[in-house]
């Protein structure tokens, strides 16, 4: 075993004696609310078009970020280019208005936006389903560890499967299935998508739930007869479903009612045991489809090590956004992304102005990593961790960031996916010496360790961190931070109204950012690398790769 991992890291004294506390404040002083407001603002302009891959946006915002990082000093974070190539195809759909739906006692259509959306993850011109049959799947999950399969004894090759979201424990409130109320990656509409497709289905419909989803029908919408992209997969054995989405609670009412059945097949799909079924139900509809081959860009600067240069910790932020798209209520048809995610890219500036303010350079390699297409599936950073630009295995920590505190300081700081990793211990020691605690995401059935860049380093191994805006903002209560939070995922996420206004109170980002900065410090001179908790799903993982 490599000598590092034997390094008790959990414990509190060699903890608090490691040298690379910023007690003394160095670098602290580098972070600044008004440069941070003034990138998120450059970054969130109409100018730069919603920030959206394979678009002028994108050249704009990759422009700017190597241009920033030169300015700032950092070296160049790949070989000598600031950028990673990702090889992507963009997919544009364009769907039937309506979906035909057959029945015994006779057939209706079900509308299009209104009551479905679908797409594909598929390159060829004509996507068709004919009459496919129809087959309700549970929550459409295999896991063995649970002990649950959905898929048991059914066949669905050539059939379309009707899934629910989250995992059966959440609308079960059954703490003994699976995690409970809290998501596990059985949850994501990702993962749905790709068992299907492993299970040979035409297709997959997930019914929305805003409670299960985290987000209203309307962020589904978004998705309608609009381009997606995905990473270039040609010369790869991939499995694919034809046609992929959602439709609506009321859709599934209709469905179910001319199937003979009522919600309390639904019901019955948290029990264990559950049996699948086909609704007697045939669907056809198509769509067109349009495939561009390109390239995105991840964009990545670094300070090396003076100590160890090849080991490495990386922060993340994802540059992108949803771009230019259907215009809303009031005329507005580009996609800022102000908070998601100008907000924390503008973050990578600040926390490397503090790492080259700093008298003697730090001793592993810091690494400024902003990837690309997060929105369309997380796919910048699924391309850097399967084609890594630092050895996976001389990589501590990954700490990502998606959304900065813009409503004030907070006494807390949340940590998204609690007990993952020691990751979260060195964080509560640094807010409690600033009277800060940590706490735990207010939605963890909204699976968001699953939803963001840190989730494709957990899955190669790397101990990842994503560390959440908290809710105890400082001279008001609880209430208060929790509505901020929840008027903004309401009105706003995805939405053209994610735009910085003078409003913004930053802060309690500069408070989240400093804190991060010290979190780092420590790791940059602990003896041993972080490691996974036990009982984490990551942990084997880590332990393999280094081995090697």
């Amino acid at each position: 075993m490599n000598k590092l991992l034997r390094f008790a890291w959990a414990l509190p004294v060699v903890l608090a004696a490691c040298k690379g506390s910023t007690t003394n404040g160095d670098g602290l002083t580098a972070f600044n609310a008004d440069s941070l407001a003034a990138n998120i603002k450059i970054l969130a302009s109409d100018s730069f078009l919603g920030r959206k891959p394979f678009t002028e946006g994108e050249t704009r915002t990759v422009n700017f970020l190597e241009n920033k990082f030169k300015e700032m000093g950092l070296e160049p974070g790949n070989g000598n280019s600031y950028t990673q190539d990702v090889p992507m195809v963009n997919i544009t759909t364009n769907a039937a208005p309506a979906m035909q739906v057959t029945a015994a006692k006779g057939g209706f259509s079900l509308k299009g936006f209104d009551d479905y959306v679908i797409w594909t993850n598929k390159t060829d011109s004509l996507i068709k389903l004919n009459n496919a049959e129809l087959i309700f799947a549970g929550y459409g999950v295999v896991a063995p560890e649970y002990n649950w399969n959905d898929y048991a004894g059914l066949d669905v090759k050539g059939k379309v499967v009707l899934v629910l979201v989250n995992d059966p424990g959440f609308a079960a409130g059954d703490s003994a299935l699976f995690k409970g109320r809290t998501m596990t990656y059985y949850g994501r509409w990702t993962y749905k998508f790709e068992e299907a497709a492993r299970q040979g289905a035409a297709g997959c419909l997930i019914v929305h739930n805003t409670e299960g989803a985290s987000y209203p029908f309307s962020v589904v919408q978004n998705n309608w007869n609009t381009s997606r992209l995905r990473l270039d997969n040609r010369g790869k054995t991939e499995h694919l479903s034809d046609v992929i989405g959602w439709v609506s609670s009321d859709a599934a009412k209709k469905l179910l009612a001319a199937a003979g059945k009522d919600s309390s097949l639904l019901a019955a799909a948290d029990k264990p045991g559950f049996k699948p079924m086909p609704l007697g139900l045939k669907l056809t509809t198509s769509m067109q489809v349009k495939a561009e081959y390109n390239q995105s860009h991840n964009v990545l600067a670094k300070i090396t090590g003076s100590k160890h240069p090849d080991e490495y910790i990386i922060y993340t932020a994802h540059w992108d956004h949803l771009g230019v798209d259907r215009p809303d209520k009031n005329s507005d048809s580009i996609f800022n992304g102000a908070l998601d995610n100008a907000s924390a890219t503008a973050g990578l500036f600040e926390l490397a102005r503090a790492f080259k303010s700093l008298p003697e350079k730090p001793e592993r390699t810091i690494v400024f990593l902003s990837v690309t297409a997060e929105e369309q599936g997380l796919w910048g950073s699924a391309w850097y961790a399967e084609n890594p630009v630092y050895p996976l295995n001389k990589t501590l920590a990954n700490i990502n960031m998606d959304g900065l505190n813009w409503y004030g300081k907070t006494k807390d700081v949340i940590v998204v996916g609690e007990g993952q990793s020691e990751l979260e211990d060195i964080l509560k020691e640094e807010a409690e010496k600033t009277g800060r605690y940590i706490s735990y995401e207010t939605h963890p059935e909204a699976g968001h360790y699953y939803r963001s860049d840190h989730f494709n380093f957990a899955k190669v191994g790397v101990p990842a961190m994503f560390a959440n805006s908290g809710i105890d903002v400082i001279g008001k209560d609880k209430a208060y931070g929790k509505k901020m939070e929840e008027e903004y995922n309401d009105k706003n996420y995805h939405q053209p109204s994610d735009e910085y206004t003078s409003t913004w109170n930053l802060e309690g980002a500069i408070d989240d950012l400093q804190l991060l900065f010290k979190v780092t410090r420590r790791l940059d001179a602990a003896e041993a690398f972080p490691k996974w908790k036990q009982g984490s799903e990551f942990r084997a993982i880590r332990e393999k790769s280094m081995n090697k």
